[in-house]
């Protein structure tokens, strides 16, 4: 099946820029103590988060450069990309430079460490713009259909940061701010072998694409059908047609539009897990250290899903129909649960060797049974609507199903203790899980048949 062709070079992608450029930097780290490991955990969530704002540019562009591939030409939408790229890296790199050290206090009070954070906020935020770029680069190869190259690039990015950790840290004499050197400079290797390919690629589609159509006395703008899908997984059912106008302007508005709802989930998910954190750590160090345990060892297949979310949304983008996304992704959901439950004693045990973690491990694992099927379904249906029009819809079942989560966690945790917390993830996201399926089955006014439209190529 293509989607799951499309998500699994998607799934490597993740798991090596996502998650191993921060174990390898920690794991090249830990020798100089405890404040170097706590500096790049604070750097890797501050990432994370930073991550976050420049999705909206970059699966924005994914969603309409995969409209636009072999309909019509793709320079102008890149170029736009491009701008608000460079706009958002500046927006986020220049007052993260400069605040450095009062954010440094934010994530932490120990001043060792605060120093330390704040000097290796100061190469990777600087870095911030290289990380965005390539980022953008990944977008625009997956909205040419291409999820093969950003996966080989990250792989790439990953075996530079392995070689060149120790080189900084040690041999250099950087100490813990050479494994934010290290990892700018293989991502700036990384992105100039991705730009590198995509200037051919595009170059390619140039020669070979639609012509640009001239440009008329009396235009005011071009317009640009998109098929958006109707009823269930996006084009599936009651195929529907927008009109669009386009240009540089109205680009941008369409990048922006699409991909702020998935911005606005990830930062979402970011805010919710930072007081999930909190709201464990009422409960004593044990279960706050099992629930950071458990989350590490189930992000490996979470991967999965937001593996297929991509798929979806690319797959949705380019043909108008995603297939059967969301029934993949509540099918991936029951068997990551099921290899999470079968490994949970062993993983347990490789992360800690406190009996009573282990345990609350093992107990955080087999609970997340019942959220772990939702959630699935939840994240890969968010594929075909975000490139359907619809991502706000997403959106909003998730902030609804946090809504409930954090009360419900707070009622149950006083009820039922540590439990309780793990009964409420489940409810909300199985209340976002059906809000997305009833929403994405509300249809769009009838559209006009394809055929009743002017030819706008004349």
């Amino acid at each position: 099946m293509k989607l799951l062709r499309l998500a699994l070079p998607v799934y490597v992608e993740l798991l090596t820029a996502v998650v191993a450029v921060g174990l390898i930097d920690l794991l090249w780290v830990s020798p100089l103590g405890g404040p170097a490991v706590a500096t790049v955990t604070i750097a890797t969530a501050a990432e994370n988060l930073a991550l976050g704002v420049v999705l909206t540019v970059s699966t924005g562009t994914t969603v309409a450069v995969g409209r636009r591939d072999g309909r019509e030409p793709l320079g102008p939408v890149v170029r736009t990309a491009w701008l608000l790229g460079g706009a958002v890296s500046l927006a986020v790199a220049v007052p993260g430079v400069l605040l450095r050290e009062p954010l440094a206090r934010l994530f932490t009070e120990d001043p060792g460490t605060a120093r330390l954070t704040a000097g290796f906020f100061l190469i990777s935020l600087g870095g911030l713009p290289v990380f965005y770029a390539q980022t953008l680069t990944d977008g625009i190869f997956k909205g040419l259909g291409d999820t093969a190259t950003p996966m080989r690039t990250a792989l790439l990015c990953n075996a530079l940061v392995i070689a060149l950790d120790p080189l900084f840290i040690y041999g250099l004499g950087m100490g813990v701010q050479g494994a934010a050197a290290a990892t700018v400079a293989a991502r700036a290797v990384a992105l100039g072998v991705a730009l590198t390919l995509l200037s051919r690629r595009l170059s390619r589609h140039a020669a070979s694409g639609p012509p640009a159509r001239a440009r008329r006395p009396d235009d005011v703008d071009t317009v640009r059908v998109v098929r958006t899908g109707g009823a269930g997984d996006a084009g599936d059912v009651g195929e529907i047609v927008r009109v669009v106008r386009t240009g540089g302007a109205e680009n941008a508005g369409e990048i922006v539009r699409t991909g702020l709802p998935m911005s606005g989930d990830f930062l979402a998910r970011s805010l919710v897990g930072m007081l999930m954190v909190e709201l464990v750590g009422g409960f004593g160090v044990t279960p706050l250290a099992a629930y950071g345990t458990g989350t590490k060892i189930m992000l490996a297949g979470v991967m999965a899903f937001y593996a297929l979310r991509q798929a979806a949304m690319i797959q949705t983008a380019r043909s108008g129909r995603a297939g059967p996304a969301s029934s993949l992704g509540l099918a991936a959901g029951g068997v990551v649960a099921a290899v999470l439950n079968a490994v949970a004693v062993p993983a347990a045990g490789l992360f800690t060797s406190d009996a009573a973690v282990a345990a609350g491990t093992v107990d955080f694992l087999r609970w997340m049974t019942l959220h772990l099927v939702p959630f699935g379904a939840l994240i890969a249906a968010g594929g075909t609507l975000q490139a359907s029009g619809r991502g706000g819809r997403v959106l909003a079942a998730t902030l609804a199903g946090f809504a409930v989560q954090l009360g419900l966690a707070h009622a149950l945790g006083a009820a039922l203790g540590v439990t309780g917390v793990w009964l409420a993830m489940a409810a909300g996201t199985t209340l976002a899980a059906v809000l997305v399926v009833v929403l994405a089955a509300a249809r769009f006014p009838a559209g006009k048949p394809v055929a009743a439209l002017p030819n706008l190529d004349s």
